[in-house]
């Protein structure tokens, strides 16, 4: 019972806040004008990306929680989830695209360096991750051509 109260936390904390930082910063009329690549997906794409992305990072945390002494593991976790939720406000609140590149290219590394560290030890946290470090390569690649044309 306890692992599934932890579980739910852990939903609860990574899908909840996804959700609401996405609610709270969604796009306005600044990014509506910016110059997009031809390969910016529409806009209905994102949530659904996003919650099943949420989930998958959710149950990864979880379970790398769930070994105890992994400290690496989690802190590598932690620090994917803290520049997951910053870039948000980065890019939609703040308007700085400069601030979010250099965000998501160090949230990319974290990514990777989760599935690096947790191949071995959690074959399944490390497979969680893995479309999650395509889609975030992609976003990576995409706020680059956004950096490029808008400023």
């Amino acid at each position: 019972m306890r692992k599934h109260i932890a579980l739910s936390l852990f939903m609860l904390l990574v899908v909840g806040g996804g959700l609401a930082i996405g609610a709270l910063t969604r796009p306005d009329d600044w990014y509506r004008a910016l110059a997009k690549p031809p390969f910016n997906p529409p806009d209905w794409v994102f949530a659904p990306v996003w919650t099943a992305l949420y989930a998958a990072i959710a149950v990864a945390g979880w379970r790398t929680w769930r070994r105890g002494r992994d400290r690496a593991g989690m802190a590598l976790w932690w620090g994917q989830l803290a520049l997951n939720f910053a870039w948000t406000p980065l890019f939609f609140g703040a308007h700085r695209i400069d601030l979010a590149l250099a965000t998501i290219v160090v949230l990319l590394a974290t990514i990777l360096g989760f599935i690096a560290w947790t191949a071995a030890r959690d074959r399944i946290s490390a497979l969680l991750f893995v479309p999650y470090a395509v889609w975030v390569g992609f976003a990576t690649i995409l706020t680059t051509a956004l950096f490029a044309r808008n400023s």
